[in-house]
């Protein structure tokens, strides 16, 4: 089916079939017998270079459990651009990675006015990519089709605005394909 319709693109269309992909946009794409692997590594490594974070010491957790941050944290403040940039290279990393997404999602509240302890935090979850820099998503080729579904509520986490923060991962079979 893949072979006529690429025979029927080149026929109207000028093009070139260069293999298959390996590298798109940042994501490194590993085409295996079992599935297609997606990671980020050496865009992992490039911020971790940027941020001058690529000597630290490695950590196993993005967070500390229980973690509560404020939008008036009595901190030092830090430089905003800087802030901003950071978070934004992390936003970028949770193509590949939803094991981040809550606390990018969490630090991301803070781009307007950071502080030191918002800037620890990002610095933090920078430290358990170094130490977790080969992860990423196998989209495999398995023949099960179970579709399953979790989320989870904090019910009025934020201690600014009592608003909750709520998360979802839908797999089909053992294949993530979508997540917040």
């Amino acid at each position: 089916m893949f072979g006529e319709f690429k025979e029927a693109m080149t026929k109207e269309f000028e093009m070139t079939d260069i293999g298959l992909m390996a590298y798109y946009l940042g994501i490194e794409v590993n085409q295996r017998e079992d599935g297609s692997f997606i990671s980020q590594v050496g865009y992992a490594r490039e911020i971790l270079k940027k941020f001058r974070m690529d000597n630290s010491k490695s950590i196993n957790t993005p967070v500390e459990c229980g973690v509560k941050l404020s939008k008036h944290d009595e901190e030092e403040k830090v430089d905003p651009t800087f802030f901003k940039s950071l978070v934004g290279s992390l936003r970028y990393m949770t193509c590949t990675r939803p094991d981040i997404l809550y606390v990018v999602g969490l630090v991301s509240r803070y781009m307007e006015d950071p502080t030191t302890t918002h800037l620890k935090i990002a610095k933090r979850i920078l430290r358990y990519i170094k130490g977790t820099i080969d992860f990423g998503l196998l989209y495999s080729t398995s023949n099960h089709f179970k579709l399953e579904g979790y989320s989870d509520s904090d019910w009025g986490g934020d201690i600014d605005d009592r608003k909750s923060t709520t998360g979802f991962v839908f797999f089909m079979g053992d294949t993530t394909f979508t997540w917040i």
